[in-house]
């Protein structure tokens, strides 16, 4: 009896060993950014970009973003069900990508030299530039300069945008909230005089309140959209190129872009070239 048991529990132990020494594989196998499901794959978006990216009161997510996340995970070889969705506000997206949480960003992500020491970049998909929001029954902001009257600008912490207004526009007053649907609101209600960031952001949220705003001045900066991932994950990248490739040759990137964008009275332009 003693030996049998002896046996049993040696080969229990076996099993155990066994198990613990598979599952890390299995976890790395395929996507379970953030410690999912081994079969999820795990995308990083914003949730309050109207026509970007954005969490419907359904639950379900829709976006020019979201949609060119959903076609690159299906290249990759996962299904929309199979897509776990984590939001990515801009002050946290290099973060959520270092610490593991997520296995890529669409999340109106700018390329720039200073985020490149940190993730690396699939693209660019996308390229806009900065504007300006205001109230519809605003007419003295016309543009950056005029800014400098002491009128009030609301941008998001952590995003090119604010940057760029910090560094050439010191003389501008500028209120940084975690989001951008907080500097809408504060838009609408009078606290401040003016929204900047990027044009597509901007006309997704004028066309959701019909009459409310309107976007003012020149564009004054470039705005290259990427897919953010880990720094050192070569082949990831090179996956999510040809995915990209794929879709804007197949006219999926177009449809996409009119289907989100289109009506905010956008044009769709020509998809960039990526980036070697």
């Amino acid at each position: 009896m003693v030996a049998m048991s002896q046996i049993s529990l040696s080969k229990r132990v076996l099993g155990a060993v066994a198990l613990a020494v598979t599952l890390p594989l299995v976890a790395t196998a395929c996507g379970g950014g953030g410690g999912g499901d081994s079969d999820n794959i795990v995308i990083g978006t914003k949730f309050d970009q109207p026509g970007l990216g954005m969490q419907n009161p359904d639950g379900t997510m829709s976006g020019f973003d979201v949609d060119v996340a959903t076609y690159v995970a299906g290249e990759l070889g996962y299904t929309p069900e199979q897509i776990e969705w984590k939001e990515a506000p801009s002050a946290q997206r290099e973060n959520l990508i270092q610490n593991g949480q997520v296995d890529f960003i669409a999340a109106t992500y700018s390329i720039t030299d200073s985020r490149k020491e940190k993730v690396a970049f699939a693209g660019p998909y996308l390229i806009t530039g900065q504007s300006l929001l205001v109230r519809s029954d605003s007419n003295d902001i016309t543009g950056a300069a005029s800014l400098e009257n002491n009128k009030i600008l609301c941008s998001v912490s952590g995003s090119t945008p604010a940057q760029k207004i910090k560094d050439e526009y010191p003389g501008v007053q500028l209120q940084q909230y975690d989001t951008y649907s907080a500097c809408i609101e504060a838009l609408k209600n009078g606290a401040v005089d003016a929204v900047t960031t990027d044009e597509v952001i901007l006309a997704g949220y004028a066309a959701q309140s019909p009459g409310a705003f309107k976007i003012v001045g020149e564009q004054f900066s470039e705005e290259r959209y990427g897919i953010g991932l880990k720094k050192d994950d070569a082949e990831m990248r090179t996956q999510i190129n040809d995915a990209l490739t794929k879709m804007e040759e197949s006219g999926a990137w177009k449809e996409a872009f009119d289907k989100n964008l289109g009506p905010a009275g956008i044009t769709a332009p020509a998809p960039p070239p990526l980036d070697n």
